[in-house]
């Protein structure tokens, strides 16, 4: 009989859990702002009533894995920048030739900027100064990999001219306080942990305008210009807005998830803005019209249902 008791726990544990909905969210680096958000979603809706969703939420490498685990139904829901959500959906970049037919859109999140980090005493104070510096560009697959890599080729400068370096964002602060780095990309929400750290060290660092990107913009649809509120990193050596360029942080999914369970997440989300926009800096200026912008995959029918119900969509002028 005793030999029995560890199969039978497990068993009234699961019946304990039947009416439980898991689903998980692929986030980013513990010190960026995707991971935060997939804990501040996970606490608002958990709280919500009137659904069985159970989350959890794992730390990743950004937007191109999560895109992928979505794809591959390892997790239901992924945190992702819009451009790699374009991406992915025309079959574009690390998708090329390969249009993710099954992706989906649900929501959006903060805006994110393109940030370039740099050691003062490095010598750049433009993107030309990067030329023989050692820079890191984000790891392989990430975002703001992407987005570096399109930055420099607009700019006209190529890989080789730089000491380019593939660290995940949780690296570069303390390598370019070692003096390791010279400078970083970073795409990111702000404020940024991983940014605060870089900020408040030793070294001096400044952060570099990212100018010039006209036609990088136009043949982009997902980019617009932007600005790094430097405000929010108090010891940074310059004062007021640095010209960059950005693009919204969106939550995907895949066609097959339920709609019950996209319509539940949605919907407490929703209900409850003024405590998810209080669960992070970067999260506070989230308005329930500006989370439906920055779709480039088809809108999850679970997501549209209650966008309807809300009145934050039209219906079509044919629906009853």
């Amino acid at each position: 009989m005793k030999s029995w008791c560890p199969l039978l726990f497990l068993f009234l544990a699961a019946c304990g859990n039947s009416d439980k909905t898991f689903v998980s969210i692929g986030t980013g680096s513990q010190t960026g702002v995707y991971y935060p958000a997939g804990n501040a979603i996970k606490k608002i809706v958990e709280a919500a009533p009137g659904h069985d969703l159970n989350i959890s939420v794992a730390a990743s490498g950004g937007s191109v894995e999560n895109i992928n685990n979505v794809l591959q139904k390892s997790v239901t829901f992924g945190v992702a920048q819009a451009d790699r959500q374009f991406q992915a959906h025309h079959g574009l970049s690390n998708w090329e030739g390969d249009p993710a037919e099954d992706l989906r859109f649900v929501f959006s999140l903060h805006p994110e900027v393109v940030t370039l980090v740099a050691a003062v005493d490095s010598g750049i104070a433009s993107i030309g100064d990067l030329k023989g510096k050692r820079v890191n560009l984000g790891s392989p697959g990430s975002g703001h990999r992407g987005n570096a890599e399109a930055i420099l080729k607009t700019a006209g400068i190529s890989l080789d001219e730089l000491r380019a370096e593939s660290m995940s964002a949780g690296e570069c602060a303390q390598k370019l306080q070692d003096g390791f780095l010279d400078a970083y990309f970073y795409t990111v929400g702000h404020p940024a942990g991983a940014i605060t750290e870089a900020t408040t060290g030793r070294r001096k660092v400044r952060f570099v305008p990212i100018e010039g990107m006209d036609s990088l913009i136009a043949s982009a649809p997902y980019y617009t210009r932007t600005f790094v509120p430097v405000e929010k990193y108090e010891q940074a050596v310059q004062e007021g807005k640095v010209p960059s360029i950005g693009m919204l942080t969106t939550v995907v999914t895949h066609a097959d998830t339920p709609e019950e369970t996209v319509y539940a997440l949605v919907k407490a989300l929703f209900e409850n803005l003024d405590d998810l926009r209080a669960q992070h800096p970067a999260l506070g200026g989230l308005t329930a019209e500006g989370m439906l912008l920055g779709g480039q995959a088809p809108l999850h029918p679970g997501a549209l249902k209650y966008y309807l119900e809300a009145g934050l969509i039209a219906p079509p002028p044919d629906a009853p």
